[in-house]
C-alpha cells in the first residue's frame, strides 16, 4: 500500500452576490464622506448588501450549489463542509450546519472556522489534509459573510470598507503535481495586535469599549493605520515563503490574488514584492471587503472570465484580525 498523499486542487468554484448595490454616493446621504474620499484612500466604488431581512447563509447555500454544479459531483459526495465566516448569522447553529442541511450534503460533517480575513485559505489548507489522506474524496469550503450587519453606519473609516458576499469551492483530488503545491498558516495574537480589528462581542473590556463610537460593542472597530502596515509586510513574507516552498520564482506566478481590502495594501505589496499592479488581481472597486470570501469570490470571476488555464500558477493570499495570515501556491487544476 503506497504512503503517497494525493495532490489535491479546486475542482468547482461558485460565488453568490445580494442584488442590493451600495455606492459611494449613497454613502455620501449618510455619513460625513465622499467618493473622492473613499476612492483615493480605498479603491471602492460600491458594494453589496443584504437585505434586512435575509440571511447570510441563503447566501453560502447558493454559493455552494454553483460551486458543486462546477465541479460536476452530487451534494451526497461531499465529505466535510467547513464554512469560513467571522459574521455568523448565529453563533450557534454552525453555518456549515444550515448550509448543509439546505443543499443536500446528507453525508457530510459540518464545521465553522474563523481565521477573519484569511479564512478561506485557512479552510482549503484544511481540506487539503482530509482529502490527500483519503479520508474525504470532496470537501467544500464556502465563505460566507454579511458584514453589513456588524458595520457602525455612522463611523465612516469602517463603513464606507465593507460588503456582503458568499463563494463556494470544492476541493477533490488533482493530477500529480497540480493543486495545492505549498500553503503557510500564520498567526500572533500579542495583546498589541490581537485587538487591532475587533467585531461583536460577547464581552468587551472597559479599555476596549472607549476605542469605539457611542461604545457599540456591537460594531466592527478597526485600527486601520496599523492594519496596513502589518498587510504589505505579511503579505510580501506570505507570497515569498509559498513561492520558494514550491521552489518556483515570482516570475513563474501568473496571478497573486490577495485579500481584497484596501487598494493601496494591495498597490504597495505588489511594489514591496518588485511585481506589477497587473500580476495582483483586484476586484476591490465592485465589491468592497467581504472578509474570508474576496479570494474565492474573485477566483471565481476570474475562472467566468476565462483568466485561469489549466497549470497556472496563482498565488493566494489573506491577513485579518486575530491577527491572521495565510496563504498558498495553487497550480490550477482546471
Amino acid at each position: 500500500m503506497s504512503n503517497k498523499l494525493s495532490s489535491v486542487g479546486i475542482i468547482g468554484i461558485g460565488s453568490c452576490l445580494p442584488e442590493r448595490i451600495l455606492s459611494n454616493f449613497d454613502l455620501e446621504k449618510m455619513v460625513e464622506t465622499s467618493d473622492e474620499w473613499i476612492m483615493q484612500r480605498t479603491g471602492i466604488s460600491q458594494r453589496r448588501i443584504l437585505e434586512r431581512d435575509q440571511p447570510a447563509f441563503e447566501l453560502g447555500v447558493t454559493a455552494a450549489q454553483r460551486a458543486i454544479e462546477d465541479a460536476g459531483i452530487s451534494p451526497e459526495e461531499i465529505g466535510l463542509i467547513i464554512a469560513t465566516t467571522g459574521s455568523p448569522d448565529y453563533h450557534f447553529p454552525s453555518t456549515a450546519c444550515l448550509i448543509q442541511g439546505r443543499i443536500g450534503a446528507v453525508n457530510a460533517g459540518a464545521i465553522d472556522m474563523n481565521a477573519a480575513c484569511s479564512g478561506f485559505v485557512y479552510g482549503i489548507t484544511f481540506a487539503k489534509q482530509f482529502i490527500s489522506t483519503n479520508t474525504y474524496n470532496y470537501v467544500l469550503v464556502v465563505s460566507c459573510e454579511g458584514l453589513s450587519k456588524i458595520i457602525d453606519w455612522e463611523d465612516r473609516n469602517t463603513c464606507v470598507l465593507f460588503g456582503d458576499c458568499a463563494a463556494a469551492a470544492v476541493l477533490g483530488k488533482a493530477d500529480d503535481g497540480y493543486g495545492i503545491l505549498s500553503h503557510y498558516l500564520g498567526a500572533d495574537g500579542t495583546p498589541d495586535n490581537c485587538y487591532l480589528m475587533t467585531s461583536p462581542c460577547c464581552y468587551i473590556s472597559e479599555a476596549e469599549a472607549n476605542k469605539r463610537k457611542h461604545e457599540n460593542k456591537q460594531a466592527i472597530w478597526m485600527s486601520g493605520g496599523s492594519v496596513m502596515k502589518f498587510a504589505i509586510r505579511i503579505m510580501d513574507r506570505a507570497i515569498r515563503k509559498v513561492v520558494d516552498d514550491a521552489q518556483l520564482t515570482l516570475d513563474d506566478i501568473k496571478y497573486v490574488v490577495p485579500h481584497q481590502a484596501n487598494i493601496r495594501i494591495i498597490e504597495d505589496a505588489a511594489k514591496s514584492l518588485g511585481i506589477g499592479n497587473d500580476k495582483m488581481f483586484c476586484n476591490i472597486r465592485d465589491y468592497g471587503n467581504v472578509s474570508s470570501a474576496t479570494i474565492p469570490l474573485a477566483l471565481d470571476k476570474m475562472s467566468k472570465n476565462g483568466l485561469l488555464s489549466k497549470g497556472d500558477n496563482i498565488v493566494v493570499v489573506g491577513f485579518g484580525s486575530g491577527l491572521t495570515w495565510a496563504a498558498a501556491l495553487v497550480r490550477w487544476c482546471r
